[in-house]
């Protein structure tokens, strides 16, 4: 193992967990993940940051992915300590092994910004939730305003290298629009204390049509 694969393996998830779970961050991820009720799954559950936030009688089971498979053990144990059916497994949002219409909501937070292909995550995640079921998100992405913008299609190449794929120019709220979903946002704006270029957070429900 080269150490760029050493890098990514062992200590750029550890990297990105630490910076996901700052304290903005978390404020932000407390207001959204108490919403999830039912069967809940959540893409990229690894190191268990939003364990916390979940209102346990809301929450009749839950699953999860993530590629990097060292950090699911502690979220294994959250959920096992709340007592819920759960389902925890190493892999990615572009095929969810789970079936058709197998969840009520879907929790993303912070994780399509480094997907490999975030229309078919999205296709993904729509295919695995019911009729009306929502998907609870919360990500950073292309900032509004055009000079930051700029910024951001500046630094990306190398943003990308040092944050496991991380891109700063994907946009959220629209993109959630495009794969079908009815979209109610719930906040805008950027991150305090953190730099414009990587600050810009959207958060809301995505709907899928149905009864």
């Amino acid at each position: 193992m080269g150490l760029a694969e050493w890098y990514d393996a062992h200590i750029m998830p550890r990297l990105v967990t630490c910076a996901c779970s700052q304290g903005q961050v978390m404020k932000r991820r407390s207001q959204l993940v108490p919403l999830a009720k039912g069967d809940v799954f959540e893409l990229g559950c690894g190191g268990g940051i939003n364990q916390q936030f979940y209102d346990v009688s809301a929450v009749s089971s839950y699953a999860g992915i993530d590629p990097h498979g060292g950090l699911l053990d502690q979220t294994r144990a959250a959920a096992q300590a709340k007592g819920w059916p759960a389902d925890i497994r190493e892999g990615v949002g572009e095929s969810i092994p789970f079936p058709d219409g197998s969840f009520d909501n879907v929790v993303c937070t912070f994780t399509l910004c480094s997907v490999e292909d975030p229309a078919r995550v999205l296709s993904e995640m729509r295919r695995i939730l019911r009729p009306g079921g929502r998907a609870l998100f919360l990500e950073h992405g292309r900032a509004p305003d055009a000079g930051i913008a700029k910024w951001q299609d500046r630094i990306e190449p190398v943003w990308k290298r040092i944050a496991g794929g991380c891109h700063l120019t994907r946009p959220i709220g629209s993109a959630f629009r495009g794969a079908g979903f009815d979209v109610e946002p719930l906040g805008q704006g950027y991150l305090p204390k953190a730099p414009k270029f990587a600050g810009w957070n959207e958060w809301g429900v995505a709907r899928k049509p149905g009864v």
